[in-house]
This record gives C-alpha cells, sequence and structure tokens, in this order.
C-alpha cells in the first residue's frame, strides 16, 4: 500500500514536471501566446521603419511597428541618475538575477501572501515589466490570464539571454509610456522638462522614476502633491541603495518640482493626417465585400475603384520583394517620396486653425450657451440627441475596451457616468479635467470639424492635405476619407453638362422650381443668364438645368461618374442631386473641380512620385493619371462663370474681406440648416477645397449668417493662398492668369456684346 502511494506521488510529480516542460517548450516556441522577435527588439524603432519625403526634400515622418510615438535613445546617452533610480525603486536586484528574481518573489508570497504587509514590495523585475510591455495580446479570459505571468517569465529569460542589462533597461525606458503622449524617456525628458536625458538632474530622474508605478495617479500635472511624495519616496531608495548619500536625500528632498512642460503630439511629424490616410492607402487589402461591414459598401465601392485604377493602392500587396513575400511599410525600410510641399502644407494647416480657434469656433461656442441640447441644434430633438449619444458611446474605444475585457453591459454603462481624471482638447493645448466620459463625449463633439485639401491643377500632385484641426483628438480625416453633403459646389457639374449640350454663360434661365411638388429655396421666379444664376447659385435655376439634360438624375449622375470620377455607390438617380444632396469626399471634389482650370482634363490626386527600397533602388515611379471631363471650350465657359462667383458673387468675400487681386474662380456650397459649409477655390495653378461642419449633421449653427460656406469653409482658403503668395521660393503668383485663349468669347457673340447687369448685393450670398 505505501509502495503504490510512492508510486502514485512520484507518477503526480513526474507528470506536472512533464507538463511544465511541455508549456514552456511551447511558450518558448510561441506555440502558447505571445512572443516577441528577439531580433526586431534590437532596434525597437527605426531599423525597418519606412520614412515619408515631402516634395521640397524634408523627412515628414516614418511608419514603425506598432506606429508609436518611441525613439530610441542609447545607454550612454541617459542620465546615470535614472538608471539608478529605476533600479533602486523598481528591482534593486536587478544586476543579480536572470530575468525572474525567485528569492523577491518568495518574499513577496511570505511577506503579502502570509503576513499580509502592503509594503513589502512585489516580485516582477524590470525585464519582466518590459516583458508585459512586450505582451501586447490583451488576455480575454481566466484561462489566458492564468497563462499570461509564465508567457511574461519566459520572455524575461530571453530577453537576459539576448541582451545585456544595459541594453534591457534602456529598452524598457524606450517603452514605458510617461503620459501625456511622452512614450520614452526622450519624450519624458522633453515633454516635462524641456531638455534631453542626458541633462536629467537627480530631482528629475527620480519624479520620472516615480511615475513608473502609476503615471496617472502621479502626474505631476494634475497632482503636483502627491508627484512631489512619490518622487522623494524615490530618492529614499536611491539612498537605501547606496547610489546618493544621507545629505543629497535631503537637499534633493526639499526641493519643489520645476516642469517645463512642454507636450509633444503623438503624431509629431509634417501632415499627419495625410501620412496615416497614405499608410492606409499603401497597405490595403484586395477588397472583398465580406471583409467590410454590412452597412459600409460605399468604402467597398470606392476602394475597389481606387484598386482596379489606381497603382498607389494596395500597392504593397500589389507587388512582391525578392523573397516573393509582400512589402510591409513597417518593416521593408522603404523611402516614399511625396508630393506633399512643407510649406503649403503649414499654410494650410495656420489658415485652418486661425479661421477656426479665433473666429469660428468662439462665435459657435456663443451660439450654444443658451441651448438646452448643445452642441446639438435647437432643431434637433432630445429623441435624437439620445440616439447619437447612444451611437457614440457604443463606438468608443472605451466600451470595446471593457467588452474585450469581459465587464458586462450594466457595468461598462455605469462606468460612462463615473467621473475620472483625464486630458482634453482645447484650442490652448491638452487641458487635465476631472469628468465622465459621458460628459466628455459631449464636450469633444461641441468643436467644429474642418478639412483642407490643395491640389496641382494640371498635375494633380497633392500639395497640402488637412484632414481636421488635431490628429490626436480628431483622428477621422475629413479631406479622404469622410463624406459628406456637397450643397451648392455640385452646381459647376449641372452648370458643365449644360455647357456641353451647348449652352452658354449667356443663355437665360428661369429661377423658379421645375418639379412643382418642390418647395425650393431662392427660387423666386424671372429669369436671367446662366453666368448670373451660378453666380448667386440659385437653387431654382439649376432645377430647371436638371430637368432639361437630366430629368430624373440618371444622366446627371453617370456624367459625375464618367466625367469626374465622383462615385456615388447606392445612391439612386433623384432630381436632388441639383442641389447637392449626396455626399462625396473632398478629396474627390478637389480633383473634380481640376478639369475647369486644365482645359477639360481632370487629373486624380498624384500623392506619390516615386518609392526606393532599403538599398536606394527605386522600386515603383508614379505619374499623373488624367481623363477628358469636357471639352476645351466647355472649361473655358465654366472658368467664365466661376470667376463670377469670386467678382460679385457668393465667393467676393476674397475681393473685399481678403484683397485678393488676381483671378481666381470658386465656388460656395452649403447644405440643409446649415450643416456643412464648402468653399471651391481655383486660382490658374492650384484647386484647393475646403469643408467645415459638425461631428454629426445635427452639430451647426442656426444662423445662416455664420453657417454658410461664405462664412465657414472660404476664409481657410482666402487665409491659405494669401500665405502661398506671399511666399516667393513658391513657384505661385498672384498675378498669374488662368489659360483662356485670348478672343475666346463665352457666349458666341461679338465683344461688344452688353449682357444686362445683375442686380446682386452681398445680402444675396444666402443659399
Amino acid at each position: 500500500m505505501r509502495r503504490k502511494f510512492i508510486i502514485t506521488l512520484w507518477s503526480i510529480l513526474a507528470s506536472v514536471v512533464a507538463f511544465v516542460a511541455i508549456v514552456v517548450f511551447l511558450i518558448w516556441n510561441g506555440l502558447i501566446g505571445y512572443m516577441p522577435d528577439m531580433e526586431d527588439l534590437q532596434n525597437p524603432v527605426d531599423r525597418f521603419a519606412s520614412q515619408v519625403y515631402s516634395a521640397d526634400g524634408k523627412l515628414m515622418g516614418m511608419w514603425n511597428v506598432g506606429n508609436q510615438n518611441r525613439i530610441h535613445v542609447d545607454f550612454s546617452k541617459i542620465s546615470p541618475y535614472v538608471i539608478e533610480a529605476l533600479v533602486a525603486t523598481e528591482d534593486a536586484r536587478y544586476y543579480e538575477h536572470s530575468g525572474v528574481d525567485f528569492v523577491a518573489i518568495g518574499r513577496a508570497l511570505v511577506k503579502r501572501g502570509i503576513m499580509g504587509q502592503q509594503s513589502a514590495g512585489g516580485g516582477s523585475t524590470i525585464t519582466q515589466q518590459l516583458a508585459k510591455q512586450l505582451y501586447s495580446e490583451r488576455a480575454h479570459s481566466t484561462k489566458e490570464r492564468l497563462m499570461q505571468k509564465p508567457i511574461e517569465w519566459i520572455i524575461a529569460i530571453k530577453l537576459e539571454r539576448n541582451f545585456t542589462k544595459e541594453e534591457i533597461v534602456t529598452m524598457y525606458l524606450d517603452q514605458f509610456d510617461f503620459l501625456h503622449n511622452a512614450v520614452g524617456i526622450k519624450n519624458a525628458a522633453n515633454t516635462y522638462f524641456s531638455k534631453e536625458p542626458k541633462d536629467l538632474t537627480l530631482e528629475e530622474a527620480a519624479m520620472l522614476v516615480g511615475l513608473c508605478k502609476n503615471p496617472s495617479y502621479f502626474n505631476p500635472r494634475r497632482y503636483p502633491e502627491r508627484c512631489q511624495e512619490r518622487r522623494n519616496v524615490v530618492l529614499q531608495q536611491m539612498e537605501k541603495a547606496g547610489y546618493i548619500s544621507h545629505a543629497q536625500y535631503r537637499e534633493s528632498a526639499a526641493k519643489p518640482l520645476e516642469l517645463h512642460f512642454k507636450q509633444k503630439e503623438v503624431t509629431a511629424g509634417i501632415a499627419p493626417y495625410f501620412r496615416e490616410y497614405l499608410r492606409k492607402y499603401m497597405m490595403m487589402e484586395h477588397p472583398r465585400r465580406e471583409n467590410y461591414p454590412s452597412w459600409n459598401y460605399t468604402k467597398f465601392y470606392i476602394d475597389s475603384v481606387a484598386w482596379a485604377n489606381d497603382p498607389l493602392a494596395g500597392w504593397c500587396n500589389k507587388n512582391l520583394k525578392k523573397d516573393g513575400t509582400p512589402y510591409d511599410v513597417h518593416k521593408d525600410g522603404l523611402k516614399i517620396y511625396t508630393t506633399i510641399d512643407t510649406r503649403m502644407q503649414r499654410y494650410a494647416e495656420q489658415a485652418m486653425l486661425e479661421h477656426l480657434a479665433k473666429h469660428l469656433q468662439p462665435a459657435f461656442t456663443e451660439a450654444n450657451k443658451y441651448k438646452p441640447n448643445a452642441p446639438f441644434s435647437t432643431h434637433t430633438s432630445q429623441a435624437q440627441v439620445d440616439a447619437i449619444l447612444e451611437r457614440s458611446i457604443k463606438n468608443s474605444p472605451r466600451w470595446y475596451r471593457m467588452r474585450d475585457a469581459g465587464y458586462s453591459e450594466k457595468e461598462i454603462r455605469e462606468s460612462f457616468y463615473k467621473k475620472t481624471d483625464m486630458s482634453v482638447f482645447s484650442y490652448n493645448g491638452m487641458v487635465d479635467k476631472e469628468m465622465t466620459p459621458f460628459d466628455s463625449i459631449r464636450y469633444i463633439k461641441s468643436f467644429l470639424r474642418s478639412g483642407f485639401c490643395s491640389l496641382e491643377a494640371r498635375t494633380g500632385q497633392v500639395k497640402a492635405y488637412v484632414g481636421g484641426v488635431d490628429f490626436f483628438n480628431f483622428e477621422y480625416d475629413m479631406v479622404g476619407e469622410g463624406r459628406r453633403q456637397v450643397g451648392s459646389t455640385i452646381k459647376p457639374y449641372l452648370y458643365s453638362l449644360a455647357v456641353e449640350n451647348g449652352m452658354t454663360p449667356c443663355d437665360p434661365i428661369a429661377n423658379v422650381s421645375a418639379y412643382p411638388s418642390w418647395h425650393v429655396k431662392g427660387a423666386g421666379g424671372g429669369s436671367l443668364p446662366l453666368r448670373n444664376a451660378l453666380k448667386r447659385s440659385l437653387n431654382g435655376a439649376s432645377t430647371q438645368l436638371m430637368k432639361r439634360f437630366s430629368y430624373d438624375g440618371s444622366v446627371f449622375k453617370e456624367f459625375l461618374h464618367r466625367s469626374y470620377g465622383i462615385n456615388l455607390p447606392g445612391v439612386a438617380p433623384t432630381p436632388t442631386l441639383c442641389l447637392g444632396s449626396c455626399e462625396i469626399s473632398l478629396l474627390e471634389m478637389v480633383s473634380a473641380y481640376t478639369a475647369f482650370v486644365n482645359q477639360g482634363i481632370r487629373c486624380a490626386p498624384l500623392m506619390v512620385t516615386r518609392i526606393e527600397d532599403r538599398t536606394g533602388q527605386v522600386v515603383a515611379r508614379f505619374d499623373s493619371r488624367v481623363n477628358e471631363a469636357i471639352s476645351a471650350e466647355s472649361s473655358y465657359k465654366m472658368l467664365d462663370m466661376l470667376q463670377g462667383v469670386i467678382n460679385g458673387g457668393t465667393g467676393s468675400r476674397l475681393r473685399y474681406v481678403y484683397n485678393l487681386k488676381g483671378q481666381m474662380a470658386g465656388k460656395t456650397g452649403t447644405t440643409n440648416m446649415q450643416s456643412d459649409g464648402w468653399f471651391m477655390g481655383l486660382t490658374p495653378s492650384l484647386v484647393s477645397g475646403c469643408w467645415v461642419g459638425g461631428e454629426d449633421r445635427d452639430i451647426h449653427f442656426d444662423s445662416t449668417a455664420m453657417g454658410q460656406g461664405a462664412s465657414m469653409a472660404l476664409p481657410i482658403f482666402g487665409l491659405y493662398i494669401k500665405k502661398v503668395f506671399a511666399d516667393t521660393t513658391l513657384p505661385y503668383r498672384e498675378d498669374e492668369e488662368f489659360s483662356i485663349p485670348e478672343f475666346f468669347n463665352p457666349c458666341g457673340k461679338s465683344k461688344d456684346y452688353d449682357e444686362e447687369e445683375d442686380d446682386f448685393s452681398i445680402e444675396d450670398v444666402f443659399e
């Protein structure tokens, strides 16, 4: 009996040992859980990063694995105080163990687990903490959570076998998120003290290391006293470990926190919206309907068209390296040479911020003061507001994180109404506040959004691309990804259909609704020349043209796609297209308008001119993609009418507010209830477009005076083009003229034809 009992015990022990050995083997070889590539860790940021360059030779940014805001710093360039503080506080036996400190684990188990001493310390080493940072997969079940710790141990042991102690502690400091977008010790030193890591003083190093315990809890911006107490604990640990004397401790502990705070954007670099759009565009996979949500057929259709027609769309997956695998912009060290001009990009960003921050947003905030449902319109019902906010809650990162972590819906909802510390956007920089996540959703919706894009008319080269006011806080790109109703900016396409079919700018058109059942705003009756109807953006005249050339909208829809490259998947042909009821991206709109400047030739957006591999060999070149949208003669007629919009029409503010004297054409656009404000601006060399509106269509100005395109979007173009013209290093001049034959007569009559003057005043700009 005893022999049988002993054999059973040994069998159990052997089984346990065998089981542990098998699990260790599987984890070690990455068959269970996540095992990072040790070779990649040697250069955590830029060994294989692709570099993105501007047309004027500036490094715009890099794409790396994880797309993180980290900058590698050599061990020799980190203040010794930082290393000493980290070791003394987080892992006193760091130089004695091999990744896992079983002495510390045993001590923690006895003192914390058995004796209940909360201050006994933990058993996690610096190497294990680095392993935990690298263990990127989230545990979704109890089983996965139980496996996470041994996986971290194995990663820690592998780290110790592959790297020196100096390299490991450097990687830890490179990886750690010190809050306020300061990932890594270099960004942390820059953000909190405006200096390099090697220049950190004893007190500064102790403060930063103190954040490693819990950066949010010890946030020096929100809780300076709490942070100072934690800093002094670190100093005490340094004294205990023998790194500093008692006198040094007393002197440093008595000093106050002295921050020189300057937050760095997570998207550090030039044109972040453009770079992100380009990254996704190049990495696009072959579109398959099953890979898109059922509700997003539009995205599937547009991606499919791009994949078929644009060599740059999905370039990484369309082309193979010498080893037969697709390219990856995160790992293959490519050099991508774009068409962006950093000067013009800067002017576009400045123009958007100047108009929104100084003028439009303050006016919108003031208008919202007395709205019960602010920032939503007074015309929006409580039920509609509740539905919008419910969608925002369920689409928020917090909802997804908590759902994936196993929280119930009730627990998730309750968390949205508990106050918490957070940093929120303001035009004066990020602001630390205590508010509920629900209130933060409403707060962020109170800011107007915008998009701006500028193309070179004859090549389609994208010179400036601003997808929003702040990429970190408003990541959704309103140039290439966002689609909004275009309002009256669609009218030039309709008018071009008319001139393609024989009409001239001087032909009369009635300003009366052509569809008896419609109540068309501004259709006041009478007849006037086509030129003046477009100048005043009269809706009645547009319905007359629609009925004459495309009664049900089918001809017009097909014309938009065939001639101007505008995709309207899922949009049924309807006469309301003549008033801009359809949703189009800003990038499509700007590209389409190039036909008016470019003798009828429409240029597709050109974002990249060439790509080089890591050896410097050119692996791809890209040229302009063009098609004939309308005849050259029709384009001259359209330029005649679109110049009228600026010279006394709805875009005349460019003349009397921004004092622009040169030849210029354009079109304003405003949708129902002022939900969207548009402006398309044309110079002889550049075509630019701007959109302004709320995150949701129910967030808008209630007054037409402030909510129309001439007030919301036109000023951004005006500010931008003035800056471009003022820069003599750029090839664009205000005195440049449109390429129209000298003796071309848009009306086909003698030059002494005296057109009846249109009685126009600035009050008529409302669309």
